[in-house]
C-alpha cells in the first residue's frame, strides 16, 4: 500500500489542478493521497470529483505557521472545512498573501528586477498567491535558474532582500484549532534547514504535549541521518512518523510517492480524526 500525505495543486501553488493530480497519483501507483494545499481547500471538491477508482483521498492543508520569529508548516489532515474557528484562520492567513506579494514585487523593483504584479498573478492563477508564484516569475525572467534556487537570502528566502512577513498562526495555537475540528496535526518537514530556520526539538516536544500528532520525517529535505535523528525523536515523544513527497508538479523536481507514509501509521490517522473521512474513488469524472 502506497500512500502520499503530502501534496499541493494549482489551489495553491502546485502546477497540476487538483484533477489532474488526483489522476497522476493514481498512474503512479499511489493508493492513498493527501491534498494539502496551503492554507486552503478549495481545490477539494475538484479532486473527490475526479478520484479514480482504487485512489483514496485524505483531505487537508498545510497551514503556516511561526514560532519566535522561525516558519514553520503544519499538516493538518481530515478536519472538519467549516469548523468556525479554523476556517476564520485560514482565511485570515489567505487574505495576507495577495499584499505580502505586492510588497515583494515593490521590493525586487527596488532590486532593478522588473517583475510585475501582473506577471505574479498570471503564474498563480487561481490559487493562493505565494512566495513560489514570484519565484517563478524571477525564473521567467532569467533572474535565477530554479525556483529553489530564489529561496535564498539573495532574493525570497526568510529575512532575504525581497522577503516580505505574512501572517502566520502561532503553532500552538493551530495545533489547538485542527484537534478542536476534529483533525490531525503533522509538523511538516521540521528539519528542512535549506528552507532557513528551523525550530528546535525542544519546541517540538512542547508541541507534542500540546496535542502534535506527528512529525514528517520521510522527505526529500531531509538526509538520511537527519530522518534517522527525527524517528528517533519521534519515538521519544510518541508521535506518528509519515513521509511524502510534497509533490508540486513541475515546480519542484520530486514526484508522487518519492516518499510513502507506513500503512499502520495512516491507519492510526483515520483513527484519531473526527472532523471528515478518507473518500475511496469511485470513478471519477472523465
Amino acid at each position: 500500500m502506497r500512500i502520499d500525505l503530502h501534496t499541493h495543486s494549482t489551489a495553491s501553488d502546485g502546477t497540476d489542478t487538483p484533477a489532474e493530480l488526483v489522476r497522476k497519483a493514481a498512474a503512479a501507483g499511489l493508493d492513498v493521497v493527501a491534498l494539502t494545499d496551503h492554507d486552503t481547500t478549495r481545490g477539494h471538491a475538484d479532486a473527490l470529483a475526479a478520484l479514480p477508482q482504487g485512489l483514496t483521498l485524505v483531505t487537508g492543508a498545510e497551514l503556516s505557521c511561526r514560532l519566535d520569529g522561525v516558519s514553520m508548516h503544519l499538516l493538518a489532515y481530515l478536519f472538519d472545512p467549516e469548523e468556525p474557528a479554523l476556517l476564520a484562520e485560514r482565511e485570515l492567513v489567505r487574505d495576507d498573501r495577495v499584499p505580502r506579494a505586492q510588497g515583494m514585487i515593490a521590493k525586487l523593483n527596488e532590486l532593478g528586477v522588473p517583475v510585475t504584479w501582473d506577471q505574479v498573478a498570471r503564474i498563480a492563477g487561481d490559487g493562493s498567491v505565494g512566495r513560489p508564484h514570484v519565484a517563478s516569475a524571477l525564473v521567467e525572467l532569467g533572474v535565477v535558474d530554479s525556483v529553489n534556487d530564489a529561496f535564498t537570502p539573495e532574493w525570497l528566502a526568510d529575512g532575504g532582500r525581497a522577503y516580505m512577513p505574512k501572517h502566520e498562526t502561532d503553532p500552538f495555537e493551530a495545533v489547538r484549532l485542527v484537534r478542536n475540528a476534529g483533525g490531525v496535526a503533522v509538523f511538516a518537514h521540521p528539519a528542512a534547514v535549506k528552507r532557513g530556520r528551523t525550530v528546535p526539538e525542544s519546541a517540538i516536544a512542547e508541541l507534542a504535549e500540546a496535542g502534535l500528532d506527528g512529525i514528517e520525517v520521510d522527505h526529500m529535505d531531509h538526509d538520511p541521518d537527519t530522518r534517522a535523528r527525527l524517528r528517533g525523536l519521534a519515538g521519544e515523544l510518541g508521535l506518528l512518523v509519515t513521509g511524502s513527497s510534497d509533490y508540486h508538479g513541475s515546480r519542484k523536481t520530486c514526484v508522487l510517492g518519492e516518499f510513502s507514509t507506513d500503512p499502520e501509521v495512516y491507519g492510526e490517522i483515520t483513527r484519531r480524526a473526527t472532523g471528515a473521512f478518507p473518500v475511496p474513488g469511485t470513478g471519477g469524472a472523465a
